[in-house]
């Protein structure tokens, strides 16, 4: 068991369905590690220890007697604390939601206890998927290093997943709070194309740019996750009613002759020299594997975007707090405080404003990503060091997010187009490197197929933080 928690779930499950590991000892393990260890970073709002080992031991019992439903099955997961799972509280890092209980798990949720994955507990978050934290609330310690951030609203779900807390958890991302905690605490994570997964059961921050996708140590891990995730959501009014993409079936089909687009320029705006070198490098491994890698131009980020990104999110978190906000705007923290109250001031105008730009934007975009396979470029700067508040208010806590550089993730929010993020390197302080592979919508399947590929013919992923 040493360390069998910094395993991915194809390794793991292998053992589980051969009958040499157990759910239920492998349940405990993970039980004891959280104990032992988030003390220190906690990543874990609650940890559901009664819930996890009943159904560990149903899991145990079912394998047992040859009903193995796939490589979930016995496998110790854990959600954002946005996400509901029943009779445990659904809070999202809002004091104004202290003991809010859910009645019923989330049909995400349900789609994975389906398939036999084992609910270890639910992960500490930014108040409201925002980017600011409530003080009755702890902040996620990054693992490889307390002095940087751990990324964003998702930071406990990034740091839990590095640390071998668990083996897969859900974030969710509206500006990069996927992408985010995967590049700053060294794992994967997978943004989906918007509407693939429901998102009924989670609490709102802006509905139309909302998504949950899963962060993991491999990618092969990602793709099991989502594969599973996917489908529609009858509660969920995005929910797109299609077929579930087959992510696995493929995965080491390789990817000679891809097109993967590189452009220099765009990732030169925020990268610090040593993602730009972790970059070059990669995308020759991806050549040596048989990808073109082709010269390309993204299109123009400007601070309309931004700013229509801004309007959008705003006006639709005030619409999702209707009841408690202004009615209790004390009990709301600095950050959070501070977005509601200036999304009370945008007006219908401005709003129409920005969906004029959004749609227009997003055709521009995604006809752009379909012209390659898949675009490398960064999930933001790099590694950022934590010299912040993260208590404070906007203001104080701007400067932080221009440093993270939103227009590597929030085009793809905005467009709807799935994301991947890979480590691909450590700086020269041992802080873990990420690339994205980006692409057009629906094709998940194929960023997987590159992610993987990068995976395994690099070793970047078999390190794990200095613990």
């Amino acid at each position: 068991m040493s360390k069998l928690h910094y395993s991915g779930i194809c390794e793991v499950a292998e053992q589980i369905e051969s009958g040499k590991l157990s759910p239920v000892d492998l349940t405990r393990h993970m039980l004891d590690r959280i104990d032992a260890i988030d003390k220190d970073l906690k990543s874990f709002m609650t940890v559901t220890r009664d819930r996890a080992l009943k159904e560990a031991e149903k899991a145990e019992r079912e394998i047992a007697d040859g009903d193995y439903r796939g490589r979930l099955h016995g496998i110790p997961i854990a959600i954002k604390d946005l996400i509901d799972a029943k009779d445990l509280p659904t809070q999202g890092g809002l004091a104004v939601l202290k003991g809010n209980v859910a009645a019923n798990d989330a049909p995400v949720l349900k789609k994975l206890s389906a398939a036999g994955a084992i609910l270890i507990g639910k992960l500490n978050m930014t108040e409201g998927a925002m980017a600011g934290y409530h003080r009755d609330f702890e902040i996620p310690v990054n693992p490889w290093n307390a002095g940087y951030w751990s990324g964003a609203s998702s930071s406990g779900s990034g740091v839990s997943v590095a640390a071998g807390l668990c083996f897969a958890a859900l974030g969710t991302d509206t500006a990069g709070s996927i992408r985010f905690p995967a590049m700053a605490n060294g794992v994967v994570g997978l943004k989906p194309t918007f509407g693939l997964v429901g998102k009924s059961g989670a609490l709102t921050l802006g509905d139309s740019l909302d998504h949950i996708g899963p962060l993991t140590r491999r990618v092969a891990d990602a793709a099991i996750m989502l594969e599973v995730m996917a489908g529609y959501d009858r509660f969920d009014r995005h929910s797109l009613d299609r077929p579930v993409p087959d992510l696995t079936s493929n995965l080491d089909a390789g990817i000679a002759g891809m097109r993967i687009g590189y452009d220099a320029t765009y990732t030169a705006i925020g990268a610090s020299k040593e993602l730009i070198a972790a970059h070059e490098a990669a995308l020759l491994e991806l050549e040596k594997l048989g990808a073109q890698i082709v010269e390309v131009s993204v299109p123009s980020q400007t601070t309309e975007l931004m700013d229509a990104w801004f309007a959008i999110c705003a006006s639709e978190a005030v619409a999702a707090h209707a009841k408690t906000y202004p009615a209790r705007a004390a009990d709301y923290g600095g950050y959070f405080g501070d977005f509601l109250a200036l999304g009370t001031t945008i007006t219908q105008e401005q709003v129409d404003a920005a969906w004029q730009l959004r749609r227009a934007f997003s055709a521009e975009f995604n006809e752009f990503l379909a012209s390659v396979d898949a675009l490398a470029l960064p999930s933001g700067i790099g590694p950022l060091q934590n010299d912040y508040d993260l208590y404070q208010n906007a203001e104080a806590l701007q400067p932080l997010f221009d440093k993270a550089h939103l227009e590597y993730t929030v085009p793809f929010d905005m467009a709807g187009a799935p994301g991947l993020t890979v480590r691909c390197g450590f700086t020269a302080e041992g802080m873990p490197l990420a690339i994205q592979f980006g692409g057009a919508p629906f094709s998940e399947a194929t960023l997987c197929r590159i992610g993987h590929a990068y995976e395994q013919a690099t070793s970047w992923h078999e390190s794990n933080p200095p613990i």
